[in-house]
């Protein structure tokens, strides 16, 4: 990377004023040295012009008839923030947080959610032209961001100008930063980046002072708002970097102008630009973050994506309030945790043989379906039952071996070595009578509960405890997906054994415990 100097004709180096010799006349000497410096000045000047009018240009294009139009357009904004209700995004969080900030300064409450384009934000009494005034801002700094870039790097006036006006004139840039986007943030960051790069740089010859500290520090902070607004930032962090391998390769050319440096100080130097330019973004990027979950500590929107362990963190989850143990014995109804259907049989079958010839077991269909009904309703039963005189009280712990029982046709939950309807790869869900479950197909009746995130022997619990549920014998996991069965099974979801346990798909959570009694000391809450 080659930066020369600010200010200098044709990308060269003003020549320095020669002492006057003896033949020539002090007089003329004189007026030719004033002359230089005049001509300086007036360089100088020609660049502050030309920055001053591109900076007054971008802000009047980036602000001129911002409120039109009053409505969204393609708008992003987490009211969310404001109302601090959890919510789970693909971006990271600094951007949004501007907006948030924006937010508070004028004082909006955060009711809309901007959902639909076309709403209005007049009707809805939503300050959308502070939000704009924002990203339009930051927009309007980004074009004498990049003069001051060029100038900077030591180019001519009219390369500055030209470069600046090409973003000034940009018309994806004007739509992007008159807009509620996270976009003016990302550009702004990155061209702020690559400035401060710049003026590090510059500094070079004169390590470990604090210019060189302050600009290389400056740099990392920049590259950690570009980073932190999204993740496609990643690519600046490339082109620094970079231009920091070549610099660094260039402190060890023997060539060198000063000579090549030793190991020791090659070493203080690549720490210092690891400390400033990796560290300081990171740290930054993680106190994004923390700033993110200190203000969401409602329950959202954003709370199916996040673990049970998580979202009972959150005040007013509902998963929190509706979490209750269960016991042994208790009757229970699953539902598949991204489906969201339930675990259900009834007294049909499976047919002889399926469209492609394969033949099933003919028996009792286990199927998904979406809707709550009795058909839904499981016992849980442990794998050695307790004396009849002391059923009641025995939590369901993690890593326990369980039986389910079909409340409504008497039956047991049954996995075996048959292809399921729809993947000869997966096993067959079935269930089959109390004489046969308790007799040789004993082994086949049995699951293991793993819930996901426990450690040791926790209480599984209903809502929270979201878990898979592994057949004992061949350890495939219950598993559901979306597309129907045919007609011989009312068009309801397939349920079969996955091979792959570590799929995410394959968890479940009990939805409610229809055999709790109201009086049941498990309902109360503790304060």
């Amino acid at each position: 990377m080659s930066v020369r100097q600010r200010g200098a004709q044709g990308g060269k180096k003003a020549d320095r004023p020669s002492a006057p010799s003896a033949v020539e006349d002090p007089k003329e000497v004189f007026q030719e040295i004033q002359q230089k410096v005049k001509s300086g000045v007036t360089s100088e000047w020609d660049y502050k012009v030309a920055f001053t009018i591109i900076t007054i240009l971008a802000f009047l294009t980036r602000f001129w008839g911002i409120g039109h139009p009053n409505e969204v357009v393609f708008d992003e904004f987490a009211s969310y923030y404001l109302q601090r209700t959890y919510f789970f995004d693909v971006h990271p969080p600094f951007g949004k947080l501007l907006f948030a900030l924006m937010g508070w300064f004028v004082g909006y409450d955060g009711h809309f959610h901007f959902d639909n384009i076309g709403d209005s934000y007049i009707s809805n009494n939503v300050p959308y032209v502070a939000f704009r005034a924002m990203p339009a801002l930051l927009g309007a700094l980004t074009v004498p961001t990049v003069f001051l870039i060029m100038w900077e790097s030591g180019y001519t006036l009219p390369a500055a100008v030209v470069a600046s006006g090409l973003v000034l004139f940009d018309n994806a840039h004007i739509g992007q930063t008159r807009l509620i986007l996270l976009d003016a943030t990302l550009v702004y960051a990155m061209s702020v980046s690559v400035l401060c790069y710049v003026r590090f740089y510059k500094v070079r010859h004169t390590p470990f002072g604090r210019k060189w500290w302050k600009w290389l520090v400056l740099t990392g902070v920049a590259l950690s708002c570009v980073i932190s607004t999204k993740y496609v930032g990643v690519f600046t962090f490339l082109t620094i970097g970079t231009a920091v391998a070549l610099d660094l390769w260039g402190l060890l050319d023997v060539n060198r102008k000063e000579g090549a440096l030793s190991l020791p100080q090659f070493g203080k130097h690549f720490a210092a630009r690891v400390f400033g330019l990796i560290m300081v973004p990171f740290f930054l990027y993680l106190f994004w973050f923390q700033v993110h979950f200190a203000i969401l500590y409602r329950s959202g929107p954003g709370d199916d994506f996040m673990s049970p362990e998580f979202q009972e963190t959150l005040s007013d989850n509902m998963m929190t309030a509706n979490s209750v143990g269960i016991d042994y014995y208790d009757a229970i109804t699953v539902r598949h945790k991204e489906t969201k259907t339930y675990l259900h049989s009834h007294l049909d079958r499976y047919p002889l043989r399926y469209e492609d010839g394969r033949v099933s077991s003919q028996g009792q269909q286990v199927t998904g379906y979406p809707f709550n009904d009795t058909n839904n309703h499981w016992q849980i039963i442990p794998r050695q039952p307790f004396p009849e005189d002391n059923l009641s009280g025995h939590h369901v712990k993690n890593g326990d071996i369980v039986k389910l029982r079909h409340l409504v046709t008497d039956s047991y939950l049954l996995s075996h070595d048959v292809a399921s309807p729809y993947y000869p790869t997966n096993q067959e869900f079935t269930t089959v009578p109390p004489e046969k479950a308790d007799g040789d197909r004993f082994n086949d009746t049995l699951f293991e509960l793993r819930i996901e995130g426990a450690k040791g022997k926790a209480d599984f619990k209903s809502m929270s405890g979201h878990f898979k549920l592994i057949h004992f014998p061949t350890k495939v996991a219950m598993w559901t997906h979306t597309s129907p069965l045919p007609d011989w099974a009312y068009k309801q979801a397939e349920i079969n054994g996955n091979k792959n346990v570590q799929q995410a798909s394959n968890v479940w959570y009990v939805d409610e415990i229809p055999s709790i009694t109201e009086d049941d000391t498990r309902l109360k809450k503790e304060p």
